[in-house]
């Protein structure tokens, strides 16, 4: 049994190793980048996405061509566009009939068309047919004029293409990183590989059942859910693998036989190790809560990922260190001794010794108070930053980092026509009131015109002004009629401002205003409605789920620790190192970066992960601490708890902070700020937190920590 178990524990995890790494084939048909998709079913923008699809024949995303020149364009370069266009909307893909002609600016410098693209389960993807439009572009130039794609799916198109270093670079980063700091921590040749294989199977596991759940519309993915979930699982597997390892080095030098010594060291990690995952899994599925579509979806695919990790450091790395026995550590030589203490070489005065760990432990023993006041100094005047974060959502431009057709496409649309053009607000709204709903939406700061769908109309759009609706052609032409579905008519208000502009989302929110004076059963939707109902969907979230997560996490460490006292320290330092790491990262983005803010979310997924994961730190720390008091009392047991963690928690955080600072090689605004919040949260909570203001303020308290439990009542 002894051999049999460990084998069929390592074959079923190989077997899942393969078919998971043929899932990693599948990702990209199921990864959805449309903002749209990830709203909550109530949200205005999401009603009227719906009600659209009864106004018109298809599913569809608009994107803009635009050229632009110098000068004004002469008959060569109009005909020229004219032509283009026709190649364009001989693209498999785009709908003839939903597109528009071309329509010159009135500078007469530039002219655009929207070529309309058929999205939805049977049709092509977006991003390819846009992929085919530039490329017709590129072989079909329009002489002494610019030409470029935007709008909506112009901007979807560089998202997805930016998302596409995932699966390749993302990966090899976050390994080769990991894999680095494995050889320099334990200078093994072996040990590293068998951790990386834990972490790899853990993820192809992952992305197997993900996929599966994805495939069958139970749980849609986006490119920002699988790159988290990538470098979730192979950090936090990494970081379980490493503190059994610890256990199980510990345990071969007290057991001959390496049966004992795994034993020993199951029983020793799983604990800790169960409980930090499982903090984490509560934490991201706490998400669930959310009001946005896409946090919910981070929950569950993040906590599957989550899961497996745990699984697989408690069974498959097991398993393959029981094969390994001590060649794993070669060439360190790990020895059987017949000392009863784990470890000899602290002795029975926890300050003597030498090395970094006993220095630090006499500095928390001689000067506890200074240690934590000074610390808590420190983290809070980091904190001082967040008066400088600006999260409050980013234009849609601003969302790939560097180079981005769309974004400079949208720059030549503002210079030549209404900014917002091509991606208007769309009302949707009583037929009687067609009239009311343009004239004050014509009002209205920052709408440029207004048209409303009609099938009698050129291009399906007739323009309405105060006069009412105006007919194309000579004079005495008859006005067309509106188009009527369920007694609704569909106008469309051109902004002023960018589409993704914050300008914009201001002009969509008055409009919503002064349109509820018609009724409440006019709705305001459209792609900048989307973006402004997104973020007030964050903003709902991080007020309820910050929490939320706190308390859960407070309720698991007092079951853990057996104490009340230990766990509300432990809560309070991690929120102090989360406010610090934002504070901080607030002033590198403006003051270093640049960036012209943050989404609302990106505050929220940088609390589950440094709240959870900054407590998984806490937890290697604190279960070592209760269990040392329980032998040599609790100031003792804090320093010889603190001494026997500090490597191998060290080695954990330089890890995790690897594997999230990777997330940084993708040109993504929200993954470049998620990868430095959490790579430098992560590090401080190693280095200060866990370091020093846990342990030098539990010296301090003394046994008072573990209030109200028996221990708090022992001698020491």
């Amino acid at each position: 049994m002894r051999a049999a178990i460990p084998a069929a524990l390592i074959l079923v995890w190989l077997i899942v190793f393969g078919l998971g790494g043929a899932s990693f084939g599948r990702l990209s048909d199921v990864v959805v980048n449309e903002q749209a998709q990830f709203l909550p079913a109530t949200a205005e923008a999401t009603e009227v996405n719906e009600l659209q699809a009864d106004f018109r024949d298809a599913d569809a995303i608009p994107a803009i061509v635009v050229a632009a020149a110098d000068s004004e364009l002469d008959d060569g370069q109009l005909a020229a566009i004219e032509d283009l266009r026709e190649r364009v909307l001989a693209v498999d893909g785009v709908l003839p009939d939903e597109s528009s002609p071309v329509i010159p600016s009135d500078d007469g410098e530039a002219a655009q068309f929207v070529a309309t693209i058929a999205s939805g389960d049977e049709a092509l993807p977006s991003n390819d047919v846009v992929a085919e439009i530039r490329t017709v572009l590129e072989e079909h130039p329009v002489d002494g004029a610019e030409t470029a794609v935007t709008g909506p799916a112009g901007f979807t198109a560089d998202l997805a293409g930016a998302f596409s270093g995932i699966d390749g670079l993302l990966l090899a980063v976050a390994l080769l990183a990991v894999f680095l700091i494995l050889i320099v921590v334990y200078r093994s040749p072996l040990l590293p590989v068998l951790v990386l294989l834990t972490s790899l199977t853990a993820l192809c596991a992952s992305v197997l059942v993900v996929v599966s759940l994805a495939a069958a519309g139970i749980l849609p993915i986006s490119g920002q859910t699988q790159g988290i979930l990538f470098i979730l699982v192979i950090g936090a597997a990494t970081d379980y693998a490493l503190l059994y390892i610890a256990r199980y080095q510990e345990a071969l030098t007290r057991h001959e036989r390496r049966w004992d010594a795994t034993w020993a060291a199951l029983k020793g990690a799983w604990e800790p190790i169960v409980a930090s995952g499982g903090t984490v899994i509560v934490g991201l599925l706490i998400l669930l809560a959310s009001q946005l579509t896409s946090n919910k979806i981070l929950g569950p695919v993040a906590a599957i990922g989550i899961g497996f990790a745990l699984l697989a450091s408690l069974t498959l790395l097991p398993a393959l260190l029981l094969w390994a026995g001590r060649v794993a550590f070669w060439p360190r030589r790990v020895r059987a001794s017949d000392a009863a203490d784990p470890a000899p070489a602290i002795g029975d005065d926890p300050t003597e010794g030498r090395g970094l760990w006993a220095a630090v432990g006499r500095l928390v023993a001689k000067r506890p108070r200074t240690v934590w006041i000074v610390s808590t100094l420190v983290l809070a005047t980091m904190c001082l930053g967040l008066s400088q974060l600006k999260a409050d959502g980013v234009p849609t431009s601003e969302f790939v980092l560097g180079e981005s057709q769309a974004r400079d496409g949208q720059d030549l649309l503002g210079e030549h026509f209404p900014a917002g053009s091509g991606t208007p607000a769309v009302i949707i709204g009583p037929e009687g009131d067609l009239q009311e709903m343009a004239d004050l939406a014509l009002a209205t700061d920052g709408v440029d015109s207004v048209t409303v769908l009609s099938e009698d109309a050129t291009a399906g759009q007739a323009p309405v002004t105060e006069d009412g609706i105006q007919a194309f052609g000579p004079p005495g032409t008859p006005a067309p009629e509106p188009t009527v579905v369920d007694g609704e008519v569909l106008l469309q208000a051109t902004l002023s401002d960018p589409a993704d502009s914050l300008e914009a989302e201001a002009t969509v929110a008055e409009l919503r205003t002064v349109l509820d004076d018609v009724g409440e059963d006019v709705l305001v939707g459209g792609s900048t409605a989307v973006a402004l109902d997104t973020v007030d969907a964050s903003l709902a979230d991080l007020a309820l789920i910050i929490p939320l997560v706190l308390g859960a996490i407070l309720v698991i460490l007092m079951l853990l620790l057996r104490a009340i006292v230990a766990p509300v320290l432990l809560i309070a330092s991690v929120v102090l190192s989360f406010g610090a790491a934002l504070g901080v990262s607030a002033l590198v983005f403006e003051g270093v970066f640049g960036f012209p803010g943050a989404d609302p979310s990106v505050p929220l997924f940088a609390f589950v992960f440094l709240v959870a994961l900054g407590v998984d730190y806490n937890i290697f720390l604190m279960t070592r601490v209760r269990e040392e008091s329980v032998a040599h009392g609790t100031r003792a047991g804090i320093i010889r708890g603190l001494r026997l963690t500090g490597g191998v928690i060290t080695s954990a955080g330089l890890v995790l902070a690897a594997t999230f600072a990777a997330l940084g090689v993708l040109p993504i605004l929200f993954l470049v700020q998620i990868s430095f919040i959490v790579a430098f949260g992560v590090l401080l909570d190693t280095f200060l937190v866990r370091t020093l203001l846990v342990p030098a303020l539990s010296y301090d308290l003394g046994r008072v920590i573990w209030q109200p439990s028996k221990l708090a009542r022992g001698a020491r």
